[in-house]
């Protein structure tokens, strides 16, 4: 007798919750459709596949057999189907994901992994981009995608959904006095030298992590220097600079002579993913619609 796939659907996701409630809540449907379609794969089997009383559903022999052979032939059915729609869909090639180093981990690495499952077609590569020239991958063709912090104000760049959101954070030297602090507010770093950051930073970036002034209109005074984050650290340990920056580096970055301070009276900073908008392509679209599934940015 001919397979149906609905049929075998609904066994598969019964034979997982053992509810008839839940599983017509999983497939959308109501619980007789659930049990009508039950009866009629028993049926077409010839056999009981569930023991059903009013307190409980348990499967019976043949039913576990079913659910492990049924549901392997299952599973590869999907993926032919899913790697046939992504083919149809062009998510094919090479898709290259551009990382600023102080955004990795998860939820990046999350996003990259479910969609290499999802579109085997389309191999995926990550990258990380340098601090010191941020857009240069990007816009040289080196990455398809870049997750990179806000704000982003690039006519040519297209924003799409935020993946993570940082506090604001001090690093200062471990001598500092600021050190002694349990946190740092914005209008205490007008008393220091405050690091810049690479000369290539993009302006609107620049001005989001040292804004000129403090809310109270206290002028911050720049210190140049720190292309890359342990430069950013040596500059801070050697010369009493600070550098104002967020909690996601110190996840993956450290310095024996440097610590780290909360830094109120400023929003969070966040990362979003950017591409090109001369080079939107599938592949860019499946992955920029995938990370908005996935993720909630945490505020950490």
């Amino acid at each position: 007798m001919a397979m149906d796939l609905t049929e075998i659907e609904t066994f598969l996701v019964l034979a997982e919750e053992l509810h008839f409630g839940r599983t017509a809540e999983r497939l959308r449907l109501s619980q007789s459709r659930v049990s009508q379609l039950i009866r009629a794969l028993e049926r077409r089997i010839g056999g009981l596949l569930f023991t059903r009383t009013s307190r409980r559903v348990a499967l019976t022999p043949l039913g576990e057999h079913t659910r492990r052979s049924l549901g392997a032939a299952y599973e590869g059915l999907r993926t032919s189907f899913e790697e046939a729609r992504t083919i149809a869909q062009g998510v094919v090639g090479t898709l290259r994901v551009g990382f600023l180093g102080c955004l990795n981990g998860p939820p990046l690495s999350e996003v990259v992994a479910v969609f290499g499952r999802r579109h085997p077609a389309c191999d995926i590569s990550t990258i990380e981009v340098p601090w010191a020239d941020l857009r240069g991958p990007l816009r040289g063709g080196e990455v398809d995608v870049l997750l990179t912090l806000l704000p982003v104000a690039e006519p040519d760049l297209r924003v799409g959904p935020v993946l993570v959101s940082y506090r604001r954070a001090v690093a200062v030297g471990t001598g500092h006095p600021l050190a002694a602090r349990e946190s740092v507010d914005i209008e205490d770093l007008a008393d220091w030298v405050v690091l810049d950051g690479p000369a290539g930073l993009p302006e609107a970036l620049r001005l989001d992590l040292l804004p000129p002034f403090t809310p109270l209109g206290r002028p911050l005074t720049r210190g140049a220097g720190g292309r890359t984050y342990q430069e950013a650290f040596n500059r801070v340990a050697a010369f009493d600079m600070v550098w104002a920056t967020h909690e996601g580096l110190f996840r993956l970055y450290r310095h024996p002579d440097v610590t780290h301070r909360p830094l109120t009276g400023m929003a969070p900073a966040n990362g979003a993913l950017v591409w090109r908008a001369d080079t939107e392509s599938a592949k860019i679209r499946a992955f920029i619609s995938l990370a908005a599934q996935l993720t909630v940015a945490p505020r950490l």
